[in-house]
């Protein structure tokens, strides 16, 4: 039993190195998204801007725009008339028109599917790398990721951050020059305040994505506390009658 208690606590040990050594070769420390679920004005501008900015490459196919509707609190037309770019109908999935022989043809690999990426990547790490693009012209797109080095698509909200150059420090034990610092150039159509924000928003509704089921869960979880303190406060009066008949 202690032998497995040990190789247990190694293997846990190990994937915790795995994981600093993942996030190190992936660009190093995240930013704080600080995002909020129970705010639905967030909610809503992330779904506009994911259908806007997004959506022609990555699908979210495991949420319906049904779904997305009422949860968000968007009506029917709302919905079809402004986020709804593929002709689906109101109970479909969230695809795209981009067929997967495309994807790989003008971006090397098919864009992924966005459903669950808050929940395998997290929201930290999908705030940051929307905020970490820059450009590189040494890549065929003319874009490179300070989080995901090498990434295989440009950044689609550089019209509204502007464009970012970064600054390289010095060469490692291999040469390679990493960037330290990333600098905004030429501004975009947003300040660096409002940007953050946008960026915020598409965040939270990606976390939204990845598990409809956590709005309700939240707001039932109030109720449930609710239930257990009256729980409590009447099993307290209970026991309170059964020991004054045992004094």
């Amino acid at each position: 039993m202690t032998k497995n208690w040990i190789a247990l606590l190694a293997s846990a040990a190990a994937g915790l190195l795995f994981s600093a050594a993942a996030l190190a070769s992936s660009g190093g420390h995240l930013l704080q998204a600080g995002n909020d679920l129970s705010d639905k004005a967030s909610l809503q501008r992330g779904a506009a801007l994911y259908m806007n900015y997004c959506s022609g490459c990555h699908s979210l196919k495991f949420l319906r725009y049904q779904r997305m509707a009422e949860d968000l609190g968007l009506t029917e037309e709302e919905v079809m008339g402004n986020l709804n770019f593929t002709g689906a109908k109101y109970g479909e999935q969230i695809q795209v028109t981009m067929h997967n022989a495309d994807g790989k043809e003008w971006f090397g690999n098919a864009p992924p599917d966005l459903s669950l990426i808050s929940r395998v990547r997290g929201s930290d790490w999908i705030y940051t790398y929307l905020k970490s693009f820059y450009l590189d012209d040494t890549r065929a797109l003319g874009w490179n990721n300070q989080l995901f080095k090498n990434v295989s698509m440009p950044n689609p909200l550089w019209d509204l951050q502007g464009l970012q150059h970064a600054e390289f420090g010095a060469p490692d034990a291999a040469g390679e020059r990493h960037p330290e610092r990333l600098v905004v150039t030429s501004a975009g159509r947003l300040s660096a305040a409002d940007f953050d924000q946008t960026v915020r928003d598409i965040t939270n509704f990606l976390e939204y994505a990845g598990e409809p089921a956590a709005l309700k869960r939240q707001a039932l979880g109030v109720w449930v506390i609710l239930f257990l303190v009256v729980l409590s406060f009447l099993a307290y009066l209970l026991k309170q009658e059964y020991w004054t008949d045992v004094h």
